[in-house]
């Protein structure tokens, strides 16, 4: 539960983030540094960790880089000055509310140095470019839910999930039905609290910790 109450800090200040459709890539030239931003998009932190080994098997000076899957991010500077790269770029990417989202901003040194204020405009810069230009779509977050129920209740509960536009995964019936489905994290609690009143609470409701980080239309 204390996920998902995070993930409900999270949406109450963002509704709907938006997603990358494909990586892209934009290059910018400052005082003869070249800064190369390379936006991926990520399904988990371990996903983004294995795209970061394969952009360090190329030269570059630096490669500061941060990712956010919400509820978690994580940043790095690379061998920059502390807080004057890696934390930038997360703050572009909270800033224009993307998340299941690396971005990776090398840089090949150019020989003039840039000072702190330069370096925070120059990573910060690099990756508002390269995000606005990407090709993104809004999506909304979906928790999935694991239910017991008794044989009598289960076609009440099959039809109010489906008004709350709930994803059905997968039924098992045996002693009790098992019922597993997606459902939007925005009106998870009012589907909750609205299948235990028609059922008067004779139903076991368990969030598996697990988000659908696939994109719907809103």
């Amino acid at each position: 539960m204390l996920f998902l109450n995070h993930l409900f800090e999270v949406m109450k200040k963002n509704k709907f983030s938006l997603r990358l459709v494909e990586a892209f890539q934009c290059n910018k030239e400052i005082k003869k540094s070249v800064f190369q931003a390379n936006a991926i998009p990520i399904n988990s932190i371990d996903e983004g960790k294995l795209w970061l080994n394969k952009q360090r098997s190329i030269e570059a000076t630096h490669h500061c880089w941060a990712m956010r899957v919400a509820p978690y991010a994580k940043y790095d500077d690379d061998g920059e000055p502390v807080g004057k790269a890696g934390r930038p770029i997360l703050h572009v990417i909270e800033k224009l509310n993307f998340d299941c989202i690396l971005l990776i901003v090398s840089r090949w040194f150019g020989g003039i140095k840039l000072g702190a204020g330069g370096l925070v405009r120059a990573y910060s810069g690099v990756t508002a470019e390269c995000l606005r230009q990407a090709k993104s779509i809004e999506y909304k977050p979906q928790v999935k839910i694991r239910l017991l129920c008794s044989f009598k209740d289960h076609l009440l509960i099959r039809t109010r999930i489906v008004e709350y536009d709930a994803q059905l995964i997968s039924e098992r019936f045996d002693q009790d039905v098992e019922i597993i489905f997606f459902v939007p994290l925005d009106v998870s609690q009012a589907l909750c609290a609205r299948l235990k009143d028609l059922t008067r609470g004779q139903i076991l409701i368990d969030f598996p910790n697990e988000l659908d980080i696939g994109t719907s239309n809103c």
